[in-house]
């Protein structure tokens, strides 16, 4: 493993200095986090990032993982242009208007001024139904289910690695139907899909709900998303997914001839998740040691670190380690740290700091015993397991952590949410980052950015499960139906 000498990562090298406790800087732990497990790096470009291979196959699992169950529901991914013609998202004003401020364009190619300015894709909406009006003539060419995965660029102003970025990678969903009951229904769907991935694979509970209007995307009818607590009790959008109605279809002509022998715009919905999920795992789960992972989601999530002496007590160990790696392949993700030029302190340090679930030690005693150690990452035990059945012994582990990294979440989540009733307790409450506040809302988009500039703390979303009970808006008093999710948010 080489040494990395850069300004902003020198110390930041697994077994070296330990992180900032979050208690005391929680963004510089989260920076020190990222940095010393090797997730990401700084690059030259203001705002972009790295990914280094650590952190890439963290995300290549978590694409792995979410490709699949975008696949089970139908769809098939496809592969648009970077590039957009400025036009495209002049067309729909509401669209362009939201975007504008983070967009990079390119007036320039091959040595001459463009006739047209090309944006950089933030999105993809506008290009993919400039295709779609090409495609689609038929109600038997519907409903098209397409997802791509890409990267975008929004020109930020304030970033933090993963979380935002100028680039970033994310997969975009893109659908096109016949009714708009269709679209609606697939909105849904694939906001599900996004809470069962958040909760079964990363182990993060999540609230779903619809987003105010203030909050919605840029050119969509309604929208919704998938909200987070993180580890400084601030929220975090963990995904999003949107019925865009007829808006785009309108504007880019798609139309179909339906069964009636009529011409009728096209119903859609765009969906998304981004390697923002790779900051909710960060935040979610770690701890003053660093990364603590998931095993569905991890790179590894066993490491076998052989412990010897001599070359006769490394033979012995070694042979043992070989077969573990043998009964082992089948049931998980293994790595064999066998470098011979570190300690075994440094070696347990530096994995702790990369949140590998489990850690097994064997050392000569452990081969004369027919055992081995194994470290739980998550609450930091050891235990002495027999080799023999090792392999059921990992998988069920495994199993158990998972859970368990969620059940811990989900109390967490709820021992920091609050039914507040009154503005003075609302602000008290997340002016000490208290959490999620449950409050009643009018609905008016006044008492919302009031309380956004007073308190900065928004709308997450209305939650689809909250009870329907009449009471007073927190704010202005006006009669309200239900509580919404007020928190500070990144």
């Amino acid at each position: 493993m080489a040494k990395d000498t850069s300004e902003k990562t020198a110390g930041q090298q697994g077994g070296g200095k330990g992180v900032t406790p979050r208690s005391q800087d929680y963004p510089k732990w989260y920076t020190d986090v990222i940095l010393k497990a090797e997730l990401a790096d700084y690059s030259p470009i203001r705002g972009s990032m790295v990914i280094r291979p650590y952190g890439y196959a963290l995300w290549e699992n978590v694409q792995g993982a979410l490709d699949a169950m975008i696949k089970e529901t139908g769809h098939q991914n496809a592969y648009f242009p970077l590039f957009i013609p400025m036009s495209f998202l002049q067309r729909e004003a509401e669209h362009v208007e939201g975007f504008a401020p983070e967009l990079a364009v390119v007036t320039h190619a091959g040595g001459k001024e463009l006739e047209e300015p090309l944006v950089v894709r933030p999105t993809s909406e506008t290009i993919i139904n400039d295709m779609y009006s090409k495609w689609i003539r038929s109600y038997r060419d519907l409903p098209v289910l397409i997802n791509q995965w890409a990267n975008v660029v929004r020109w930020e102003m304030r970033t933090r690695l993963f979380l935002r970025t100028t680039e970033f990678l994310w997969q975009e969903g893109h659908t096109a139907h016949a009714t708009e009951q269709e679209a609606v229904d697939e909105t849904l769907k694939m906001l599900d899909v996004y809470r069962r991935f958040a909760e079964e694979f990363a182990a993060i509970p999540v609230i779903c709900g619809q987003k105010t209007d203030a909050e919605k995307f840029a050119g969509a009818v309604a929208s919704y998303s998938i909200e987070a607590m993180m580890g400084d009790k601030k929220a975090l959008q963990a995904g999003t997914s949107h019925f865009l109605g007829q808006n785009f279809a309108k504007v880019f002509n798609t139309q179909f001839l339906n069964t009636e022998n009529q011409q009728e715009y096209v119903w859609q919905t765009s969906w998304g998740v981004s390697t923002r999920l790779i900051g909710a795992i960060i935040m979610a789960h770690g701890d003053d040691k660093g990364l603590v992972l998931p095993p569905k989601l991890a790179p590894y999530q066993v490491v076998i670190v052989p412990i010897y002496r001599s070359d006769e007590e490394r033979e012995r160990v070694m042979a043992v380690v070989e077969a573990l790696r043998q009964d082992l392949k089948p049931v998980c993700r293994l790595h064999v740290d066998d470098r011979d030029n570190l300690s075994p302190g440094f070696k347990f340090n530096d994995w702790e700091m990369r949140g590998v679930p489990v850690r097994m030690e064997l050392g000569p005693k452990d081969v004369d015993k027919g055992q081995a150690v194994l470290a739980r990452r998550d609450i930091g035990t050891k235990e002495f397991v027999p080799r023999e059945g090792i392999a059921e012994t990992i998988a069920a582990l495994l199993e158990t952590i998972q859970t368990a990294m969620f059940q811990r979440a989900l109390e967490f989540r709820e021992a920091n949410s609050k039914q507040v009733d009154s503005y003075d307790e609302l602000k008290a409450f997340v002016g000490a980052d208290g959490g999620f506040a449950w409050s009643h809302w009018c609905g008016s988009g006044d008492c919302e950015a009031k309380v956004a500039e007073e308190t900065k703390a928004s709308i997450r979303n209305v939650p689809f499960n909250r009870a329907e009970e009449p009471g007073q808006c927190v704010l202005c008093g006006q009669p309200s139906s239900g509580r919404v999710i007020f928190s500070k948010a990144y």
